[in-house]
């Protein structure tokens, strides 16, 4: 069973089959589903599909950097309250994306030390996204990272030096998507020097769909392809890069 440690089910580009999408990935071998949160608009889809697949979907609680505007002290505290309310399998997703626009960098880096703080007090992981971003994650992390903080870099984009960095924190692990499968991608060479307890398979979907499919929209039942390549790069069976990378999210998500 390959676990789908990143997908965004409930985004409107499902809208018209997202319950055959999520037949397609089980048909696939794709059992579990982990759901990261964007702001308080994706909450109710993320609880529907919880509530409509048990044990396959699990929502993750936090605000992703491109939702922190002028109203982020606001979005935090509606946030707050569903994690006060009940259990999450993650602080996710959080970070930094300085692509699009820097405007609120200082606001996205206040959320994020936040976010840190609320998954260290609940002992549980949290979920990084990291878009031109790695340096200044990296400088708040040296910061703040400590026994109690553990998570993942999801759709892991860096080089070999990034790789060493986060493995130094200790208790982070990379989320590998399509973006490997890609011809021109230099991911492969960077995900040689991870070790095999610390990688996890995700699809990011409906973004970043593998080849065959790059450029449609991406989903679960994709992943397969995912794992496939990373067989190639450690030469070892498809089958144990699904027990070794679910036995991984298993752990570091407490499902």
């Amino acid at each position: 069973m390959l676990i789908d440690t990143h997908t965004h089910l409930y985004s409107s580009q499902f809208d018209e089959d997202r319950d055959e999408a999520i037949q397609r990935a089980l048909d696939a071998g794709v059992g579990k589903m982990l759901l990261p949160n964007i702001d308080h608009r994706s909450i109710e889809g993320m609880f529907a599909l919880e509530e409509k697949y048990p044990g396959v979907c699990y929502p993750m609680m936090g605000l992703h950097p491109c939702s922190v505007n002028e109203n982020w002290e606001t979005e935090l505290a509606n946030l707050k309250a569903c994690l006060d309310k009940r259990p999450f399998i993650a602080i996710g997703e959080i970070g930094m994306d300085l692509y699009w626009d820097k405007t609120f960098q200082k606001e996205q880096e206040q959320a994020f030390i936040t976010q840190i703080n609320w998954a260290k007090e609940l002992q549980i992981p949290i979920v990084i996204h990291a878009r031109d971003s790695f340096q200044e994650i990296f400088e708040i992390l040296d910061q703040h990272n400590d026994e109690k903080l553990k998570g993942v870099f999801h759709c892991f984009s860096g080089d070999e030096n990034d790789v060493r960095k986060i493995l130094g924190y200790g208790g982070f692990s990379f989320g590998i998507g399509g973006v490997i499968t890609y011809k021109k991608s230099t991911l492969p060479d960077a995900v040689q020097h991870i070790p095999l307890h610390k990688l996890m398979l995700e699809t990011d979907s409906p973004y970043l769909a593998p080849t065959p499919f790059r450029g449609k929209r991406n989903e679960s039942s994709f992943l397969p392809y995912v794992a496939s390549k990373i067989s190639d790069i450690f030469e070892i069976s498809e089958l144990e890069i699904g027990r070794i990378t679910s036995e991984n999210a298993r752990h570091l998500f407490s499902i």
